[in-house]
Order: C-alpha cells, then sequence, then structure tokens
C-alpha cells in the first residue's frame, strides 16, 4: 500500500476545515486531493487527534501482523493433524 504524501497533522487539519464550514471542493482544491480522499479522510478519522491517528495506523499494522500469524499457525496445525492422521 502507498504511503500517504500528507502527515496526520496535515490530515487532521484538512479534515478540521471541514468542521469549521469550509466547502469541501475548496478544501480539496487547497489541498490537492480528491473528494473521495477527503470523505476516506473523513470517515476513518473524523475527531481524532494526530496522535491518535498514528496510535491507530500501529493498531492496524499490529493486527495485520496478529492475523497473518494466526493464519500461518492454523495452517501448520493442519498440516500437522494430516500427518498424525495419515501414520494412524
Amino acid at each position: 500500500m502507498k504511503a500517504s504524501a500528507f502527515s496526520d497533522a496535515q490530515k487532521a487539519f484538512i479534515l478540521k476545515q471541514g468542521a469549521d464550514g469550509v466547502p469541501v471542493a475548496e478544501i480539496c482544491r487547497r489541498a490537492g486531493i480528491s473528494q473521495a480522499t477527503y470523505f476516506n479522510w473523513k470517515r476513518k478519522y473524523d475527531g481524532l487527534l494526530p496522535t491518535e491517528m498514528k496510535r491507530l495506523k500501529q493498531l492496524e499494522d499490529e493486527n495485520g501482523r496478529l492475523r497473518k500469524l494466526v493464519a500461518d499457525l492454523s495452517l501448520e496445525r493442519e498440516m500437522l493433524q494430516d500427518v498424525i492422521r495419515r501414520k494412524l
């Protein structure tokens, strides 16, 4: 996945402008982003501070690593059970 060209503080500032009543089209034009990007950020980060945004990203990364680990362990377990079944 491509890293964002915007820092968490920049994203928070852009979203705050929208909360302050600046039209979305104007915000997107100034920031050089599409309206879809703005609304994706709003859905994901609305109301979060930059530090909270960073923590959210860390938790999502950790969750992804843990999911992969569980999938790998489940596959190994299935393979071992298959070997045991063949021996019996």
